[in-house]
Order: C-alpha cells, then sequence, then structure tokens
C-alpha cells in the first residue's frame, strides 16, 4: 500500500514545506507531485496533508507516515552505503576546512557519524580562521569547505546546506536592549568582539556597515565563540554571531540579541566542493549528513533549496560554479 516514493515526498515536503519546493527537490514536476500524493491519499482513504496551509499542516496519517519515513529513510541510506562499498569503493581522504568556530556546534556530530559511515575515509579538519581556504579548496589541498562567502572560482560548487540570521549579542543591561532592532549608526559607539580574520570575510562590515560608511568605536578580536560571550556579558563590547551560536547564550539569560537592520541580516552557509567531487559516493552522503543534522540540532536555521542539494538527495552530482 505505501511506496518508499511517497514516504520521500512527505519528508521533502515537511522540509521544504512547499509544494513547488518539494518538487524541486525531487526533480518532479508540481504535477506530478500531486499526482503522488493523490494515488497515497486513494490508497489509504484518507488525506495526509492540509491543502493550502501555510505552513503545511499534516494530518494525524500523514504524522504516522512521517513517523516511518524518519525510521526508515536513514536505514536506506546506510544500507545504499554499504552497497557503495561493495561495488567497490576506494579509500580516501576528506579534508575539510571551516572559517567559523561557531559551526563545530553541529559539525562534530556530523564527522562522528561520517567517521562510522566511512571508517575506510581519512579525515582531517582545520580552522579556516589562519589561512585563506578557498584557494586550498581550488588547488586540491582541501576537499571541502564551509563558508558563507561564496566567491565565484572555476570548479567550485557551493552546496546550501542552511538558512540562518546573524544577530548582534550585547549584554542584559546595555542602552540599546529595547530597540526593536539596530542600525549602523548605532555601532557607532560600540567595541566590536570579532574573530580574529580578515574584516572582508565578516558580514558585520561587508553586508552591514561598510555600505552605511559606519565603523566602531574600537574593535578587538578572540579566537574562541565562549571568550566572546564572556566579554559581551561582562559589558565589553558587543559581537555578530550566528542565530544558533547565539541561542545557548541567550536561552540562559547571559546575553540579549538583537536583529541587525529591520529586515534582519540573513544568510545561508554552504559547504565549498570541487564540482568533480560531487559525484563521490561519501562526499555526497557526508553534504546529506551535514544538513540533516544541523536542520535536527540547531535553532532558528531554515532549509535552503538548490539544484546541487536536490542532485545529491538522488545520487547525482551537479556541475556548476554556485548553487544560490
Amino acid at each position: 500500500m505505501i511506496d518508499l516514493r511517497h514516504l520521500r515526498t512527505l519528508h521533502a515536503l515537511r522540509e521544504t514545506d512547499s509544494l513547488p519546493d518539494a518538487a524541486e527537490r525531487l526533480n518532479l514536476t508540481q504535477s506530478a507531485l500531486s499526482h503522488q500524493f493523490k494515488e497515497l491519499e486513494s490508497r489509504l482513504g484518507l488525506t495526509v496533508f492540509v491543502r493550502k496551509s501555510k505552513p503545511v499542516r499534516f494530518t494525524s496519517a500523514g504524522l504516522k507516515l512521517l513517523q516511518l519515513a524518519d525510521q526508515v529513510l536513514p536505514l536506506i541510506r546506510t544500507t545504499e552505503r554499504n552497497l557503495t562499498r561493495l561495488a567497490g569503493g576506494a579509500a580516501d581522504r576528506l579534508n575539510i576546512a571551516i572559517e567559523c568556530h561557531s559551526c563545530y556546534q553541529w559539525l562534530m556530530p556530523s564527522l562522528d557519524e561520517f567517521r562510522e559511515a566511512w571508517p575506510e575515509v581519512e579525515l582531517d579538519l582545520a580552522s579556516g580562521l589562519s589561512f585563506a581556504p578557498l584557494p586550498a579548496l581550488e588547488r586540491g589541498d582541501l576537499d571541502l569547505v564551509v563558508t558563507s562567502d561564496p566567491a565565484e572560482l572555476p570548479g567550485i560548487t557551493y552546496v546550501p546546506l542552511f538558512g540562518y540570521e546573524a544577530l548582534l549579542a550585547i549584554d542584559k543591561h546595555h542602552v540599546l536592549r529595547d530597540r526593536p532592532y539596530l542600525t549602523p549608526a548605532d555601532i557607532a559607539s560600540q567595541t566590536l568582539i570579532t574573530y580574529p580574520i580578515e574584516r572582508n570575510r565578516l558580514d558585520i562590515f561587508t553586508r552591514f556597515l561598510d555600505p552605511a560608511d559606519i565603523e566602531p568605536a574600537q574593535v578587538r578580536t578572540a579566537e574562541m565563540t565562549v571568550m566572546m560571550m564572556q566579554l559581551v556579558a561582562s559589558g565589553r563590547g558587543v559581537c555578530c554571531l550566528p542565530n544558533w551560536a547565539v541561542h545557548e547564550y541567550t536561552s540562559r539569560g547571559y546575553v540579549i540579541a538583537k536583529r541587525l537592520g529591520e529586515q534582519g541580516l540573513q544568510a545561508t552557509l554552504f559547504a565549498a566542493v570541487r564540482s568533480d567531487m560531487l559525484e563521490v559516493p561519501y562526499m555526497s552522503d557526508f553534504l546529506l549528513t551535514a544538513k540533516d543534522i544541523s536542520q535536527a540540532q540547531l535553532e532558528g536555521v531554515s532549509t535552503v533549496q538548490g539544484p546541487a542539494l536536490a542532485a545529491l538527495s538522488h545520487g547525482a552530482g551537479y556541475q556548476g560554479s554556485t548553487d544560490n
């Protein structure tokens, strides 16, 4: 009665919260996707989601099927991994660099799952704060770079992992605490705490302060997120971090997070990969694992669709320079 494709379509609809986006992710037309849902509901004699609801609202039958999908689809992926090995997958390496310390919160569980699934692949992790990782990726010194600053490079594909909002952390007694959102002028009198990297790699400068020709009163650096939060909580400055990184500290009442601009400072985190590597099974598996874990564990992130990610979901690579 229930086909695997039905579970995949329901799973895609839940993740994308949109019939057109779910169809794109599954490489189907919207009419073909609608036909699959009608076929499933005809077999069950039940509806699985409420039409024209936003966000998508699943019925009790749909929720039960999603529970089944959450159990079955990971098992299928594990089996596919094992079959790939049986087909002759060779041991190789995966050298990763990241451009922000806050990524460790979701990256480490992704690496743990990857090690368990691909023990024959040598794994190496480096911070991209002390060197330029994208040129190293282009040269072949790295295999994957986690970045929020994609640059047009030949032969490099940017796979979107998730969307997020950059927020400004301030102390609980800060003079700006009651503002609904902050403007660049509000930062002019502040000490801004950043990671020790070039300002052209920091969104707070390139997308917020620089366009307004505003400079903070002072800039100081800290290498670890927890050090930055300690400085902020003690009133020694403010810092801009992704919403998921700030949430751990706002939820405990250590600091307050403020929106930057009326619409917020929205960004996307990408995995930069050489285009030919997208066809390597362990690479595509790692990207899907990282996406799934980040969506499950991080507060406030959103799904970002793109052709490369849709292709990965179906075991194929996408060739191109960017995936925006």
